[in-house]
This record gives C-alpha cells, sequence and structure tokens, in this order.
C-alpha cells in the first residue's frame, strides 16, 4: 500500500519503533506504520433524531492518494454511497507537521428502524473498513452499557480480553469516559493505537468517547472556560496545548456525537460537545464536566504539596467551599434542567461524566490523601448545585477518572437523597488508589467489603458506598498490573420495565465466557430508580 512509501506519513503515525518500543515484553505484537494494509485505522457512530453522524480515522496517505472518502451502505444488494467528502488534513500543532486525517459524515432522514451493513471508502475503493449501524434496541426492556476510563500508555499491547468479553456480552452502547490517550504531545498516534486496540467493537455499536485531561495534553482539567494555564500542573484553570491542539483532539473523539446543546465556542474559540443521546428510550446526558470548571489556585490556599491535593488534616473543609468557584457552567445547568424534562420516548436517564461527583479514594499511589481537588467533589456548592439538577432528572450517574471502581450514592442535606454514580474501572492501572478509610463506615451494607456505608469524603461531602474494588496489598510486586492493579471495565443494565440499573464490574483477564467467571467482589450492585427519583439500593454481592 502507499502508505508504507509515505517516510512522513510513517513518522507521525506513531504506531512505529517508539510503541514496538514501549510495548511490553511478551505482549501481542503492535504492528507499525509499515504493516498496515488498510488507509483506514477505525470508525465510530451515532444515530438521533434520524440523524447519522459517522466518524472515520485514516493513517497518513501519499501525496499521490485520492483524498475523497465515501460512506456507503449495502441496500438492495449492492453498495450505495450515501455520503462523500474530502479527508480533514488540518494540522494539530503537535507534533510539527501532524495532520488530523478524519472526516466525519452526517446524514439526516437515516432509518433507524433496521440494521445497515456500512463501509467507509478510501484510495479509490481500494481499501474499504466497515461493520454494522445498529437499530435502535427500542423493542429491548433491558439497554446494556459497557464503559471504560484510563487506557494508560504504560502498557501498549491490544487488548484481546476485553474485545473477547465485549462480543460475548454484546453492549448496546460503548462510553469511553477520558483519557483514551496518554501521549500529551501526539495524540495522532495515540488515537490511531486506541482505534486498533478497539475498533473491532466500536465499528458495531454506537460510541461515546469523551476526553479528559490527559487527552488534551495535561495531568489535570479545569477547563475555566478555555482560559490559557500557564502553572504547573494547570491549577489555575484552563489549557495548556494551544487551542488548536485541543479542538482536533476534541474533533476526532467526539464529532461522531449528536449536536451540541449549544454549540457556542468557550474563550479562545475552544469548542464544546455537552449534548445527549437516546439508545432504545435511555437518554443519556454527555455534560462534558471539565469544560467550565475553576482551577483551585489563587481560590483556596495550597494545603498540599500541589495546589490540587489537600494532606493537612487540620483544614477547614468550609474554608475550601468558595461558593463563587464554578464546577458546571450554567450553560450546562440548563442544559440539564431542559433535558431533565424532556421524557417523550424517554423510560430512564443517565449522566455520562468524566469523573464523579465526590472524592473517592484515599490513597493515591501507595500514600494517603485527605482531598483532591481534581475530582467533581470540590467545590462543594457547585457540586450540590449539579446533583440537584441531576436529581431532578431522576438520573444515574456513570464516570471514570478516578482510577477506582466505586458505586456511591450521593447525599446533599442528608445521606442518600441524591443520585447513584458508578466510577469504572480504569482499562490499564498503573497508578492505582483505594478506598481505605481510617474510620467505620454507618450503615454499612456489605459482609464481603470492610468498609462500606455512610461516610463524609475529604470535602465534607454525603457519600454512601455500595462497593468498590481496591487493589491488592501487593500490586507493587506484580509484574502484570492487569492483574493487581484492580484494572477491567463496567457493565451497567437499564432494565426499562422495573426502573432498575445494575452495575458490573469485571476484572481484566476474566474471561466472562467460561462459567466461572467473577466479578470484583462486592458487585453487582443494583439500585432502582422510584417514580419521585429516589434511587434506592436493591442488592450487592455479599449484601447484608
Amino acid at each position: 500500500m502507499n502508505v508504507k512509501a509515505n517516510i512522513v506519513g510513517i513518522l507521525l503515525t506513531f504506531v512505529l519503533v517508539a510503541q514496538l518500543a514501549e510495548a511490553r515484553a511478551g505482549g501481542p505484537e503492535i504492528h507499525s506504520a509499515a504493516d498496515v494494509t488498510n488507509a483506514i485505522c477505525f470508525a465510530m457512530y451515532t444515530v438521533q433524531d434520524n440523524v447519522l453522524k459517522l466518524t472515520a480515522q485514516l493513517y497518513p496517505l501519499a501525496d499521490e492518494d485520492t483524498r475523497t472518502i465515501k460512506l456507503q451502505i449495502m441496500k438492495n444488494g449492492a453498495w450505495t454511497t450515501i455520503a462523500e467528502g474530502p479527508v480533514r488534513e488540518d494540522l494539530y500543532g503537535s507534533p510539527v507537521g501532524a495532520k488530523v486525517w478524519n472526516i466525519c459524515f452526517r446524514v439526516e432522514d437515516w432509518d433507524h428502524s433496521v440494521d445497515w451493513p456500512y463501509r467507509v471508502s478510501a484510495r479509490g475503493g481500494a481499501d474499504t473498513y466497515g461493520g454494522t449501524i445498529r437499530k435502535d434496541p427500542i423493542h429491548k426492556n433491558e439497554i446494556v452499557v459497557a464503559a471504560f476510563t484510563g487506557n494508560s500508555n504504560k502498557d501498549r499491547r491490544l487488548k484481546p480480553d476485553i474485545i473477547r468479553n465485549i462480543k460475548a456480552q454484546d453492549p448496546d452502547l460503548l462510553f469511553f469516559s477520558g483519557d483514551q490517550s496518554y501521549d500529551h504531545r501526539n495524540h495522532l498516534g495515540a488515537w490511531l493505537l486506541f482505534g486498533r486496540q478497539f475498533g473491532e467493537i466500536i465499528k458495531d455499536r454506537p460510541t461515546i468517547a469523551i476526553p479528559d485531561d490527559h487527552d488534551v495534553g495535561q495531568g489535570n482539567l479545569w477547563g475555566e472556560d478555555g482560559v490559557k494555564s500557564i502553572l504547573p500542573g494547570a491549577s489555575d484553570g484552563g489549557y495548556t496545548m494551544p487551542p488548536q491542539y485541543v479542538n482536533e483532539v476534541q474533533f476526532a473523539q467526539t464529532s461522531n456525537l449528536p449536536d451540541p446543546y449549544d454549540p457556542t465556542p468557550i474563550k479562545r474559540g475552544i469548542g464544546v460537545y455537552y449534548t445527549d443521546l437516546n439508545i432504545g428510550g435511555v437518554d443519556f446526558a454527555i455534560i462534558e464536566d471539565r469544560k467550565f470548571k475553576m482551577g483551585p489556585a489563587d481560590i483556596i490556599p495550597k494545603m498540599g504539596p500541589r495546589p490540587d491535593h489537600i494532606n493537612d488534616p487540620t483544614y477547614d473543609r468550609r474554608a475550601v467551599d468558595v461558593p463563587s468557584a464554578r464546577l458546571l457552567g450554567d450553560r450546562q445547568i440548563r442544559f440539564l434542567e431542559h433535558w431533565g424534562r424532556q421524557w417523550d420516548g424517554v423510560a430512564m436517564k443517565a449522566v455520562l461524566s468524566q469523573t464523579i461527583f465526590a472524592g473517592g479514594a484515599h490513597i493515591h499511589h501507595g500514600k494517603r490523601l485527605l482531598a483532591d481537588l481534581d475530582s467533581n467533589g470540590w467545590p462543594q456548592t457547585g457540586r450540590n448545585r449539579a446533583l440537584a439538577a441531576i436529581r431532578e432528572a431522576h438520573a444515574y450517574m456513570i464516570a471514570g477518572d478516578q482510577h477506582l471502581a466505586s458505586v456511591i450514592q450521593h447525599g446533599t442535606d442528608e445521606w442518600k437523597d441524591a443520585g447513584t454514580s458508578f466510577c469504572v474501572p480504569s482499562i490499564v492501572n498503573f497508578y492505582p488508589r483505594a478506598w481505605l478509610p481510617l474510620e467505620a463506615g454507618a450503615d454499612p451494607v456489605s459482609d464481603v467489603l470492610e468498609h462500606t456505608g455512610d461516610f463524609l469524603d475529604g470535602f465534607g461531602n454525603k457519600v454512601s458506598m455500595y462497593a468498590y474494588a481496591n487493589p491488592g496489598p501487593d500490586w507493587r510486586s506484580i509484574d502484570d498490573p492487569l492483574r493487581g492493579g484492580a484494572a477491567g471495565y463496567g457493565l451497567v443494565r437499564f432494565n426499562k420495565q422495573q426502573r432498575s440499573v445494575t452495575a458490573e464490574c469485571w476484572p481484566r483477564m476474566v474471561d466472562v465466557t467460561q462459567p466461572d467467571a467473577a466479578q470484583f467482589a462486592g458487585w453487582p450492585v443494583t439500585v432502582t430508580i422510584g417514580e419521585d427519583g429516589r434511587h434506592e439500593r436493591v442488592s450487592s454481592e455479599g449484601a447484608r
């Protein structure tokens, strides 16, 4: 293929010698661009209100390759072109000269009542890549979501265990909550690797992927309406990478999503993508919770080794609750309030965010931390305002980011007066965290997990812990952290008739097709959602 001859393209794909050198010894081979036999890496799509949006990601093309890309469906026994256009060659801005090599197709008046085989065609039809655009599963009583987070670059291997399991469990929706890429200055290469790792399951089902901090090139992210960050760690809020880079990361990961609720860019022309997607009568709000949140620097005094970490046990929790400090923006709150009132064709609702509305861990990579300002537990007033809007929508919450699986029912005025969140485990967990409170919780709910019940997190927020998956005590000495670091993924089952939600938490390397396949201890966890929106825990493994 001509891609092989394109030396510049080979250098830019990053799926090259650097990846091979960093691949873990003994792991499945990660092929270099020189082995690529198809210009199209992967494609992902959604359908909302009879509008199909499908984004195809290509490898760098050779100068002589045609730039026209086509989207085709199988209709009446023949491939029919329904959309076409030029591949985008905008610059990322990093590395120098890197182009985006993608295209987003938009097709209106989509018939969502049947399955449609599709394919993307490139290089004049010499290369194709395809799958199935599924019909809306409105006929199903149970809608299933597979949820992922934290695809650390410490392990660049393929993910055959996840691919096998997801094919067997056959969810209706895939949700990647952030940190799909950890290569802070080379999203193109990392995104191509992501496509090689997960494209086999993405191509056949609707997919939501939202970028988090590492995706846009920084360790923590407080978007603060798009300002430029100048402090190390970005604790002053904003983005460290140029708007051009941020926007291209967002386009690559989110252009297949339904149109934004309000597309008005924020400062410096950085785009937004918060929106909702209805899958089979379950309506998912995608809230983009990092975009408007303010950074802690100059808002609260430094009380730890970093501006975002609090280690001082004498600190006043109320002192860091600055009412003017923003968590969700006013635009996002208006969206949630409007979305929460729309029930036409909707049986249940869920909120998808990058991180959870609590400080969900006590141990960070082996060290105790009192409070982490990078979580949505801070600022507390903003957190409570967001939870109130979500509670009005009767919504369940799914998120990632914390490197620690957990099921928490949140409280504002009282314990358990707000919704329930499932934070899924990291796909690759080289920075394990643990739930290890120093005191026992009130009203414990499990006989297999020691630290369940009602607690105050490090910010004084009311949280009721139902289940968690801590890393093993000897995780530091385990050669493969996929087994010791509590890595895995989540499966969420929405039962529309019973109005119940069941969170399943699956460890890496477990084969779900085997009769002895077991989830993490304490899972699954089921809650029901009453007509008043109140969440009630029904059961969990080892529940009292």
